[in-house]
């Protein structure tokens, strides 16, 4: 049996965390005890330091030892604790959700781009921004937070997704420039979006089961399976997108590893044209598709 935290200095406990973390193949385990700890007394790096000689009541310590075993049983981080940070902006998990990862900040920066590279660009213009399939609203409120004058609109399959978002956006101060609608992707959409960008679910069904166990067994199946060959979900959005959007406007697609070409095709089968090569997040993986409507 593990040697318990109670009684132990702050200093100690994280260091038997880390160990015990370790035992069980936890690659990050070193970050992980010190997230874990940390959430547990409420408190930062800075603050872990400062504490380091002071003991954990038994109360901390039973706290600490249900979040260790949950973390040795693969549950990430972010799902323990209920919250992970993307773009820099703290958002709210719960099981209906996909965890945000870094990768996704790539189409946030792939949309900013193309933003930006408008003829006569003005960072002030009012925008009409749609999320099909917002999840936690990551990439929505990520965008609302980067154009003070962008109006968005997110939309899921799952109701429970979109309480969450919701909960993002209130926390955020960004929910009076967003809505949330419930529908299959973008079919209860209508009008004219300057942007609509989407995270779909991309991973071929067969894929799934040996995926890491902290996304294969933690994150929404509905998320994950894009179908056999991955492509279901781009299928279905692609020519919605291509009827919301308004003259000029652009869509932009997180896309899994070597499905670039097949994605960039559908784009172009919809009538949307390739304004550049796919953008490349940290690892050098294409990450993010882009295809924009010809202005009229």
């Amino acid at each position: 049996m593990s040697e318990s935290f109670a009684g132990q200095t702050v200093d100690t406990a994280r260091r038997m965390l880390t160990a015990r973390l370790r035992a069980n193949s936890v690659e990050s385990a070193e970050l992980d005890a010190r997230l874990l700890i940390g959430a547990v007394l409420d408190l930062d790096l800075t603050g872990l330091i400062a504490a380091a000689s002071r003991r954990l009541t038994d109360a901390e310590a039973a706290l600490l030892e249900g979040f260790a075993g949950r973390r040795a049983a693969t549950e990430p981080v972010a799902r323990i604790l209920g919250a992970k940070e993307f773009w820099g902006l703290p958002l709210s998990l719960t099981s209906a959700t996909l965890v945000p990862r870094p990768d996704t900040e790539t189409v946030v920066e792939a949309a900013l781009e193309i933003l930006r590279a408008e003829v006569g660009y003005d960072e002030d213009r009012p925008l009409r921004i749609a999320d099909i399939g917002v999840g936690s609203g990551a990439i929505l409120l990520a965008l609302l937070h980067e154009r003070p004058n962008a109006w968005g609109i997110g939309t899921d399959v799952s109701e429970a997704a979109l309480r969450t978002a919701k909960a993002n956006a209130r926390q955020l101060g960004l929910a009076p420039r967003a809505a949330f609608v419930a529908c299959d992707y973008a079919a209860a959409l209508s009008g004219a979006f300057d942007l609509i960008v989407s995270n779909p679910p991309y991973i071929r069904s067969g894929d799934i089961d040996a995926l890491e166990p902290e996304v294969r067994d933690h994150d929404p199946r509905r998320a994950l399976d894009g179908g056999p060959d991955g492509l279901d979900a781009y299928r279905l959005i692609v020519p919605q997108a291509a009827r919301l959007l308004a003259p000029g406007g652009a869509l932009v697609l997180e896309i899994g590893l070597d499905q670039s070409g097949d994605v960039a095709s559908l784009l172009t089968m919809a009538g949307l044209n390739l304004p550049g090569e796919p953008k490349n997040d940290l690892a050098g993986i294409r990450r993010a598709v882009t295809g924009r409507k010809l202005p009229s």
